[in-house]
């Protein structure tokens, strides 16, 4: 009997009628393995990953795979979104049995006394080839296995689950001394693995590392870590991840230089490079990136926005079971829909007047520049940008018509406070109110729908709130709001700010040697708790919370979060340490640790709080947060209630513990003076 029909998750649903015996994670499959005494096959994806799609469709689909499947184990499907902690501790056992690096998606054979992984892999063909046995003969050996060497699986499994007592970060040194040593080293390791003509880091498949780009973009003062950020996105923005007709960007390219994407969109990639591109923009005038952080906000709100104002999760690779079908074009299409003038422009510019470079068909990348297309065709780049545009929207409204990926309609707490995050940025730094509206209608269905009790939760599906909240929830939520509140001031944002950060300190402390785990306490997943430093696809939880809290401290004058933070980035320093480049939203918070972030209040009454927020709030100033509070704001803080308004604007300026007198003048030069 499969069990996944009942379940929130889409991708939970994608496999409810397959004839496989499926459970979902939970008590009532632990007990059926023990009872029967099989093993346990854990198949971990998610709704947009194509490889999941491949394999369900040659194994899962298949009743005489099913009936194998059915015979020798208990079934168990897992949405690595809503179980990112499943997810983390058995992606990390992989990794240790099989000595290669994980992926999706995840199949792993669980001892059902201790669920302990015995043998794994990723995607397992139906047939024998890619090097890889067909996945029913591999069932039936892993059985034999189980069944006739329990005493070589029980010493495996033993000897696994010390290897995880053993992996828990190493605690900080007494007396450990901080400097920014890790910081300088970061910047030369990403500069070394830097490709400068496509830019990114390393080759092919090539990841955004949204962490990694902001650290260096925030290091802007640096002209080489300037350029490396600059160009990252501006090649991206430029190239087929970037979808050109729709906005938004795929999860990444599967060659170096960004053209061919895997074609999945994430609302954790999107959100983070949506503020990155109105960041980038801004410090740099680049007008690409201006246009990249705008068609993204645009996707986001037309394509991903629920009718409650949440995000959805996903949009899916494939449509039509091919991977990338609704995103390529056939040559005769775009010839037949655009004007000669229209065609040749952007024929020029995107590539159809090359060979095919996907599938034999064409997938959209920026192959000429701009100036390079208004040359050769003896126009103004003016006019270049017009026929571009006209024939962007014919193709695109041709686009819309075709049949849509599959799309993963869950809210996930985490990645809404990304997008919220990203929003708000662009909001402010662009002058676009509607995005700043967005992120804050986000944020109120967050508040009323995940935020229960007292409680946060990590996944909103069908008006259901399920599963308590893991680190990455609450801290990028908070990062998310006090983002929001520089974009536009609300008291019940920065009620809701201190709430989650009350959340984090009370339910993921570590409190021996600082940091935060990644689950509530009492939430343990099996063989370990997971706390890990490192940035993965998305910036590591611990930096966000650390540099998030810190923030949030010199704001309301808190303590706690202050000492929390600072005992986050202690416990980090030694892995930072070892490895700088691949922590660097903890790097990002041990920047503003060594020297805290400049916090300019003001306060004021109408169009001349407003002139003086939109004066100080739209520049690219990554060490400065500005608070325009209204005079006739109430229920402040201690700390924030003593900058009082007056008969005029006024600014206050922040430097950890030490604020100006207040300043009246609204220029560079009284600013600058004003500063602690």
């Amino acid at each position: 009997m499969n069990r996944l029909a009942q379940e929130s998750s889409p991708y939970l649903r994608q496999h409810a009628d397959n004839p496989v015996d499926w459970y979902p994670w939970g008590a009532e499959a632990i007990e059926a393995a023990r009872r029967l005494d099989r093993p346990i096959l854990l198949s971990i994806g998610y709704s947009a990953c194509h490889w999941c799609h491949v394999m369900a469709h040659e194994s899962f689909e298949d009743e005489a795979t099913a009936a194998v499947m059915n015979r020798l184990f208990v079934n168990v499907k897992v949405d690595r979104e809503e179980r990112p902690d499943l997810d983390k501790v058995y992606q990390l056992a992989h990794q240790m049995l099989t000595q290669r690096g994980g992926g999706w998606p995840l199949t792993l054979f669980l001892a059902p006394d201790d669920l302990t992984p015995f043998f794994g892999g990723t995607y397992f063909p139906r047939e024998p080839r890619y090097g890889m046995p067909a996945f029913t003969g591999l069932l039936e050996r892993v059985a034999s296995f189980y069944r006739d060497e329990r005493a070589s699986v029980a010493s495996q499994n033993e000897a696994l689950r010390g290897v995880f007592r053993e992996i828990a970060p190493p605690a900080a040194p007494e007396g450990l001394a901080i400097s920014r040593d890790p910081l300088d080293r970061a910047r030369r390791q990403l500069a070394a693995s830097f490709d400068p003509r496509f830019g990114g880091f390393g080759q092919a498949p090539k990841f955004p590392h949204a962490a990694s780009i902001e650290f260096l973009l925030r290091e802007h003062d640096d002209a080489e870590a300037l350029r490396m950020a600059h160009l990252t996105l501006r090649r991206m923005a430029e190239g087929g991840i970037f979808d050109q007709l729709g906005g938004g960007f795929c999860r990444y390219s599967v060659d170096p230089f960004w053209m061919i994407p895997h074609f999945e969109k994430m609302l954790y990639d999107n959100g983070a490079l949506l503020g990155l591109c109105a960041e980038a923009a801004v410090a740099t005038g680049d007008g690409i990136l201006r246009e990249a952080a705008h068609a993204t906000a645009a996707w986001a709100l037309r394509e991903m926005r629920a009718p409650e104002g949440g995000f959805y999760a996903a949009l899916d690779a494939d449509s039509e079971g091919h991977e990338g079908r609704f995103y390529v074009w056939q040559r005769d299409e775009a010839e037949r829909l655009l004007t000669a003038d229209e065609y040749r422009a952007f024929a020029r510019r995107f590539g159809l007047d090359r060979e095919p470079n996907f599938e034999g068909a064409w997938h959209l990348h920026a192959f000429v520049s701009l100036e390079e297309v208004a040359r050769e065709a003896a126009l103004p780049l003016e006019r270049i940008r017009e026929l571009l545009e006209s024939a962007r929207a014919k193709l695109f409204a041709e686009r819309s018509r075709r049949v849509r990926p599959g799309l993963d309609d869950k809210i996930l707490t985490a990645w809404n406070g990304l997008m919220v995050r990203g929003l708000a940025i662009a909001g402010r730094l662009l002058d676009a109110p509607a995005l700043t509206d967005a992120a804050l209608a986000a944020l109120d269905f967050l508040r009323l729908e995940a935020w229960r009790d007292g409680r946060l939760y990590a996944v909103w599906k069908d008006g259901l709130a399920r599963f308590p909240a893991y680190l990455d929830d609450h801290a990028f939520l908070l990062d998310g709001l006090l983002e929001a509140l520089q974009a536009r001031f609300r008291i019940e944002d920065l009620d809701f700010a201190c709430r989650i950060a009350d959340a984090l300190l009370e339910r993921f402390a570590d409190r021996e040697q600082g940091g935060f785990w990644f689950t509530a306490a009492g939430e343990d997943p099996p063989l370990a708790r997971p706390k890990g430093f490192a940035d993965e696809a998305m910036a590591s939880g611990n930096g966000v919370a650390a540099r998030a809290l810190a923030r949030l401290g010199w704001l309301t004058g808190e303590q706690r979060y202050l000492d929390a933070a600072e005992a986050a980035v202690r416990a980090a320093y030694p892995s930072l340490s070892r490895a700088p480049d691949a922590h660097a939203a903890m790097l990002n918070a041990l920047d503003e640790y060594l020297g805290p972030v400049e916090i300019l209040v003001v306060r004021g009454r109408g169009a001349e709080l407003a002139a003086w927020h939109a004066a100080l709030a739209r520049r690219y100033s990554p060490r400065r947060m500005v608070i325009a509070i209204p005079a006739e704001a109430a229920g402040l803080p201690d700390a924030l209630a003593a900058k009082r308004p007056r008969e005029t604007t006024v600014a206050y300026a922040c430097r950890g513990p030490v604020c100006s007198e207040p300043i009246e003048q609204l220029d560079d030069e009284a600013i600058t003076a004003g500063r602690p």
